[in-house]
Parts: C-alpha cells; structure tokens; sequence
C-alpha cells in the first residue's frame, strides 16, 4: 500500500542540479527533462531571494470604492440568482431571479465597499496588487537520478 502524502507542507529535498534567473528558465529546464524520458515526478523547483513586492495601481476614492464594491456584490448576486432560478418555473422567472441577485448583489457591495472605505480612516488610500518573486529559482533532483538530470540539462545549455 502506497503511503499517504502529508497534509503539512515541507520543503523539498534534493540536490541542486540547476540554478536560473528566472522561473521561465527552470521551467524550461524541467520541461527538458520531462521531454527526455527523466521521472520529473524526482524534480522541484525552489525560488530563493524571495521578495514581496506590491505594485502601487492607483488612488483609491471614494467612488473607486463604491465601484468596486458594486461589482463584488454583483457577481455575489449573480451567482445567488443563478442558483435560485434552478428551482424556478418559466423563463420569466429565471429572469427575474438573476437580475434581482445581480441588482441586490451590487447594492449590498456599493454599501459595503462605501462602508469599508469610511472605516479605512483614511488609511492606505491606494489600490495595489502583491506578489512573492524569487530572484532565483533552483531545480533540485532526488540524489539518486541527480547525476541524470545534470547530465540532461547541461545538454539543454550546450544546444540552447
């Protein structure tokens, strides 16, 4: 019986067999392998250096607040009315339910998203979007196939 894979997360082990600038790199790398016949199923690929780095997209006021609340609580509200209609006899109803999530949905989301962003005190007045970037990423290989994977990717690097 094979043994269950834990629920807690761990990082990988394994030699390095490859160091990249970029995930694209190491993604190509392990495609190679996977190309070659290699058990990728051996392979991970680690990013060290890690940075986050949140990326500034605008002001937010008061009506960018609203609106994107409106639109959260519309898609809400269509889902909502999209599951209602299910149950629901004749197009006219099905209608009727979709628009009153969607139109009830954007209501509740404008309250809200106005609420949210009276209670900010002001606070953090941007919209911004984050990320966690690596500025180096690893293929690391199970010791026992990790003098194959050198071999493989040292080809990659002669022909590419």
């Amino acid at each position: 019986m094979a043994a269950m894979p834990s629920l807690v997360p761990s990082l990988p082990t394994g030699q390095p067999v490859g160091a990249y600038d970029s995930y694209e790199q190491a993604q190509r790398a392990v495609d190679h392998l996977s190309d070659e016949k290699f058990p990728v199923e051996q392979v991970a690929i680690v990013g060290t250096d890690l940075r986050m780095v949140e990326r500034v997209t605008g002001r937010l006021t008061w009506l960018r607040a609203g609106a994107a609340g409106a639109a959260s609580g519309a898609w809400f509200g269509l889902l909502v009315g999209l599951l209602l209609s299910l149950f629901s006899d004749g197009a006219e109803g099905v209608l009727g339910l979709v628009l009153t999530g969607l139109l009830v949905g954007a209501l509740f989301g404008l309250v809200f998203g106005l609420v949210s962003y009276a209670l900010s005190g002001g606070r953090r007045d941007f919209t911004s979007t984050k990320q966690v970037l690596a500025g180096r990423y690893e293929v690391l290989c199970q010791h026992q196939h990790a003098e194959r994977a050198r071999e493989l990717l040292a080809r990659l690097s002669l022909s590419g």
